[in-house]
């Protein structure tokens, strides 16, 4: 064997060494590289599906409780039925024409007794422009404030609550508790939308 085929089988070993390094080489930048594709597609799609059905969540949560406050700051009714001989005394809030109560779910308010006397029940009436009037009686009236959450279903003989004139609270002498005293109602509103607002 002469010295220059020494050379060349020495060159081949050694360059088909090298190849099969450098194949060895690409061989696991191919697949570190697809292992890196295919954990960014996980991670993007999680957090794409995060984002998704966070904002879907929160744009539910924030149409729910979406609120149209009647009223600001806590308004103060006294009553005496020991001395007078009015059979109710009521508070009535106009409703104004801009809103559209039919769109809530709910009639919302917090309501505590003072100190003089709890009248136990108070009745809350609604009433529009036909004539309409339905009411429904919150009980345990005391001390402590209470939050009430009305469904306006509740309110069944409500047939049209696009013309909603007033929402009055009633306390009547026939069924109260306390015949004297007065009830703090404060935080009224509209709550809840079941179809988006116009």
């Amino acid at each position: 064997m002469s010295r220059e085929d020494i050379y060349d089988h020495l060159a081949q070993v050694y360059l088909g060494k090298r190849r099969k390094t450098e194949e060895k080489k690409k061989k696991q930048f191919n697949a570190w590289l697809v292992l890196n594709i295919f954990i960014a597609v996980i991670i993007f799609t999680s957090v794409f599906y995060g984002f998704t059905a966070f904002f879907t969540r929160h744009g539910m949560t924030f149409k729910k409780n979406i609120i149209f406050s009647l009223y600001n700051g806590p308004l103060t009714m006294e009553y005496n039925f020991k001395d007078a001989f009015t059979p109710s005394k009521s508070f009535a809030l106009a409703i104004p024409s801009t809103i559209q109560p039919g769109v809530y779910e709910n009639f919302a308010f917090s309501i505590r007794a003072k100190e003089d006397g709890a009248p136990g029940i108070i009745k809350v009436v609604f009433r529009n422009a036909k004539n309409e009037v339905s009411s429904y009686y919150v009980q345990n009236v005391g001390k402590s404030w209470q939050e009430v959450n009305i469904p306006l279903e509740k309110f069944y003989q409500i047939t049209d609550w696009s013309t909603i004139i007033d929402v009055s609270f009633v306390l009547e002498s026939w069924n109260v508790e306390n015949k004297r005293g007065a009830v703090l109602i404060d935080e009224i509103c509209f709550s809840g939308v079941k179809e988006p607002l116009s």
